[in-house]
């Protein structure tokens, strides 16, 4: 596949940003289109778009040559829980408690959820 060995900085951005997309289309689909709740809508498009992100990121970006562990699955699920309710607690927060447009407040809450994935993962997952 294209981007091998070198190039994981450069796959792993354009997954990021390709996620962020994603994340935030459908956030935008669910809530003026579908008529769900923001809060909602969040839940929906950010557990979408990890779902991609996770599944670029095993197969393309670290070009992962093992099968994920129980271990593995279970970490990355519990810090994704993790960065969901940050995630949420800021949407909640910045919508309702400061009347900020959930669109404007969902770039925030993406910078301080990425941080935690940043920090977190290398943490616990790369060690």
């Amino acid at each position: 596949p294209l981007l091998r060995g070198k190039f994981t900085d450069v796959r792993f951005a354009v997954v990021g940003a390709t996620a962020f997309v994603i994340d935030y289309v459908l956030l935008y689909v669910f809530t003026e289109f579908c008529g769900i709740n923001y809060l909602i809508s969040s839940t929906l498009s950010f557990i979408i778009s990890l779902i991609y992100n996770y599944i670029l990121s095993v197969k393309w970006v670290f070009d992962v040559g093992h099968k994920q562990t129980a271990k593995d699955v279970f970490i990355f699920c519990f810090l994704s829980t993790l960065g969901l309710g940050i995630n949420e607690l800021i949407m909640y927060i910045g919508v309702e408690k400061f009347d900020i447009s959930y669109l404007i407040v969902k770039l925030f809450a993406t910078a301080v959820v990425m941080v935690f994935n940043f920090i977190t993962r290398k943490i616990f997952i790369e060690k």
